[in-house]
């Protein structure tokens, strides 16, 4: 079931005992990450802070940190669920017939429920400040120690592809420089830098309109940090992961819609070639991104709920939150993968790999040579462009357990023969790259080995004991009061 707004969400988690309230003061500064972080590292609940000092504003943090407040988000029993209905969409064929297309009608009707849907106005706009606001306002956090400043870290930013016209919402950190200044960090792989390096070199604007949108229904804001391919609108994503279309109102002050039941919204706009330095943050790695030069973002007007909630995470040394938000996604874009590499059975990206240093893949091996095939499949396929090292198996292989994956690739690999590297773009927070944004990567091929991969030697069976001797000493082993 598709949860309306925040508000609902936070009713939700509360009432499935995955929400804590903390009714005193804590600081905005370091002490509600150190609250968030502990909570997440013992599989602590969500936290919503009512007196977040300095500001009248409550504070969300922690809601997407478990499988199951992720389930409650997408409205799921399992995230597989969402991934089942992927499959069936990608195997939908032209029916033949009359009745074969009658029987098509409730299917297509609904994907066009997916389509975001415009209203008049939202409740996102009920307070509307364009003079006397001050960022300040807000419970925006200082995240760890050597940050730079405070940072937004849950933002939905919207922009507008400047050739298509075609909106895209991606989640970029904010940096706070004063009462109506940001950064924009906008890594250069990314689509909302992609419209601004097109407005810039056009030269026919000196300024890009974008808007921020903070707290929403929780598909929308998952929505934001989708791996989608260039022009494939986020909102329109959310609509299919809700089964309900996504609504949208237009800014008061840019030409540019956001989700209407949104909690908070910052309209402005980047003067473009204004670039300011941002950074250091503790970033998702787990050690901190550096400071560099990146576009300046001006907010001219503000508009927010009655009484709004401010949703935020923190990122640093894994598991955090963001751990579960991207192990659903693994789950979510599993069919996808599998439309260019059928062969893939299963993948899994553990959490000390931080999502794009470390990817383990399970595959259907039919003819040599084809573990490279897939790693380089991958290397070529949007955002996995950056996965440091992938490591695949044979499909007999739990990729979900590491220490099953450890064991049977370090005796299955010979180093020189299994080990390839290769040189692109990485991950521009890979802090141990050559130079920003490129870099190697490295492929291993950790499958049985065949005769027409050049391998001659008999490949030893794993150890096994029988399931009769097992059944016999399940009888045994009770009887014995073990």
């Amino acid at each position: 079931m598709a949860h309306r707004d925040l508000r609902e969400f936070i009713a939700a988690i509360e009432k499935a005992g995955e929400l804590k309230r903390v009714p005193f003061e804590v600081d905005t500064r370091l002490e509600i990450t150190e609250f968030a972080d502990r909570s997440v590292k013992h599989g602590g609940p969500a936290l919503l802070f009512e007196r977040p000092k300095g500001s009248a504003v409550p504070l969300l943090i922690n809601a997407f940190a478990s499988e199951k407040r992720m389930q409650i988000a997408l409205g799921v029993d399992s995230v597989d669920e969402i991934a089942a209905r992927i499959t069936d969409y990608l195997q939908m064929k032209m029916p033949e017939g009359i009745m074969g297309k009658l029987k098509m009608l409730p299917v297509l009707a609904e994907m066009g429920s997916f389509f975001p849907k415009i209203v008049g106005d939202g409740p996102c706009q009920e307070v509307v400040l364009r003079d006397k606001f001050s960022l300040f306002d807000f419970p925006i956090l200082h995240c760890w120690p050597d940050d730079g400043g405070r940072y937004i870290t849950l933002p939905m930013v919207f922009s507008k592809n400047p050739t298509t016209g075609k909106r895209n919402c991606g989640c970029y950190r904010i940096q706070i420089y004063d009462e109506r200044t940001t950064g924009m960090h906008w890594q250069t792989h990314k689509q909302g830098a992609d419209h601004y390096r097109k407005l810039r070199d056009e030269g026919k604007v000196t300024r890009m309109e974008a808007a921020v949108a903070i707290g929403a229904d929780p598909a929308t804001m998952y929505s934001s940090i989708l791996p989608l391919p260039p022009d494939l609108d986020e909102m329109m994503i959310a609509g299919f992961i809700r089964s309900k279309p996504v609504e949208m109102v237009k800014c008061k002050t840019v030409d540019i819609e956001v989700p209407a039941q949104a909690e908070i919204v910052l309209e402005g706009y980047l003067e473009l070639g204004e670039l300011r330095t941002e950074g250091p943050f503790g970033d998702h790695t787990g050690f901190y991104s550096l400071a560099d030069e990146y576009p300046v973002f001006h907010v001219t007007c503000i508009t927010h709920r009655k009484n709004p909630v401010y949703a935020t995470t923190i990122v640093g040394p894994p598991p955090m939150e963001d751990f579960y938000m991207g192990k659903a996604i693994e789950r979510i874009f599993l069919p996808l993968m599998r439309l260019n590499l059928p062969e893939v059975r299963d993948i899994s990206m553990p959490p000390e790999g931080i999502f794009h240093n470390l990817i383990l893949v399970s595959i259907r091996k039919t003819y040599p040579g084809q573990a490279r095939k897939v790693m380089h499949g991958i290397w070529g396929t949007g955002q996995a462009m950056f996965s440091k090292v992938i490591v695949v198996v044979d499909e007999d292989v739990d990729v979900q357990n590491y220490s099953e994956v450890a064991w049977k690739a370090l005796n299955n690999i010979d180093p020189e023969r299994d080990i390839e590297f290769v040189h692109g773009p990485v991950d521009s927070l890979d802090h141990a790259s050559r130079l920003a944004n490129y870099g190697s990567k490295m492929g291993i091929d950790a499958t049985k080995k065949w005769p027409a991969e050049g391998f001659t030697r008999p490949w030893p069976d794993v150890i096994t004991m029988p399931a009769g001797v097992k059944s016999r000493v399940d009888e045994l082993w009770r009887k014995a009061g073990l």
